[in-house]
């Protein structure tokens, strides 16, 4: 019975070291062929000189873990100086729209190993009183990097928001900017779920949609609901073009990152000038909760919060057409202006 079991024993190790060392061989595989596809990688552009400076990006890739130590304050001094963190002013800003897909973009971004994110909205440049507090209150506000990190932050009401170009533009005149915009229609419905969402969780009543939108007295679309005022890009976008040249902008399909995420990313880390690193392996379609979610690695997964992908009310169809008849000349200039099509009716 004796040397039964301790056969038993024997063979269970010997399964246990055989899955061990497999999953050894794979993850240095894994390594292996990352390392092959990106062994060094120089972050360029405006952020630095080219050439400036050469940093393993799969060394931030494994040091994420320690920053999210430092994110959530465990932290002295003296180890933010024994590992050159820093806070840095962000290099890049999504400034909007909201109900565009401000959140999941900058989520995505995170996937790349040279991104920091602020995971709050800082709302320093639309808050007076924020704005009063100074430019090293926001700077505080960011997150532990290291210097050869950009850090994004996303405030989506900046892009509406009369007094954000100027301000930003005194604190860096050559900083970039993202822009990530969804059909007008469908953004200004979504614009109102979230805030019906809001009053039913009070137990408040809430005009339909339909009657906020349209105007009972003229029966025309009502440009002083704010939701409607939003989906104008254009009015807001020329605001922004007093103080920026359109180079510095980036436009985002806020639709087509539902769908097919990796090109609009790869499209971003172009623009901010960031070696390839987002890739499929990182994005994979969740059929139960009807989007993609974000794998930063074998171990660590991600999917948006519940509250992303609310079901919007049924609306009536004439006030669709009518509304995407309204929107259709402002849509033309966008385009014109930013030299991006959309496939918008």
């Amino acid at each position: 019975m004796l040397f039964k079991q301790q056969v038993w024993l024997r063979q269970k190790l010997l399964v246990l070291g055989s899955l061990a060392v497999g999953s050894l061989l794979y993850l240095v595989a894994r390594v292996g062929s990352l390392d092959r596809l990106q062994p060094i990688c120089p972050i360029e552009g405006r952020f630095g000189a080219r050439g400036q400076a050469e940093f393993p990006l799969r060394a931030l890739q494994f040091k994420r873990g320690l920053l999210h130590e430092f994110r959530k304050g465990n932290a002295s001094k003296d180890q933010v100086r024994l590992h050159d963190l820093v806070q840095q002013l962000p290099k890049a800003i999504i400034i909007g729209v909201r109900k565009g897909g401000t959140r999941a973009l900058l989520e995505m971004l995170n996937l790349h190993p040279a991104v920091v994110k602020a995971s709050q909205e800082i709302h320093f440049f639309d808050n007076d009183e924020n704005y009063a507090k100074g430019i090293e209150w926001y700077r505080k506000k960011m997150p532990f990097s290291y210097p050869q990190q950009i850090t994004i932050e996303k405030s989506p009401a900046y892009f509406i928001t009369e007094e954000v170009p100027e301000r930003i533009y005194k604190m860096n005149s050559s900083i970039k900017l993202l822009i990530i915009v969804r059909e007008p229609t469908t953004r200004a419905i979504s614009d109102y779920t979230q805030v019906l969402e809001g009053k039913e969780r009070k137990n408040k009543t809430y005009y339909k949609f339909e009657k906020l939108a349209i105007d009972p007295n003229t029966c025309e679309v009502n440009t002083k609901y704010k939701a409607v005022r939003t989906s104008i890009y254009t009015k807001h976008l020329e605001r922004w073009l007093k103080y920026f040249p359109i180079e510095q902008f980036h436009i985002v399909d806020g639709d087509r990152l539902i769908t097919e995420p990796l090109p609009e990313l790869q499209l971003v880390e172009k623009f901010l000038n960031l070696p390839p690193r987002i890739s499929q392996y990182n994005l994979y379609f969740n059929a139960t909760r009807g989007f993609y979610c974000l794998r930063f690695n074998i171990i660590f997964n991600k999917c948006l919060a519940g509250s992303k992908g609310r079901i919007h009310p049924e609306v009536d169809p004439s006030v669709i057409t009518k509304l995407r008849k309204f929107f259709h000349p402002f849509n033309q200039k966008f385009y014109q202006i930013t030299g991006r099509t959309l496939n918008w009716p």
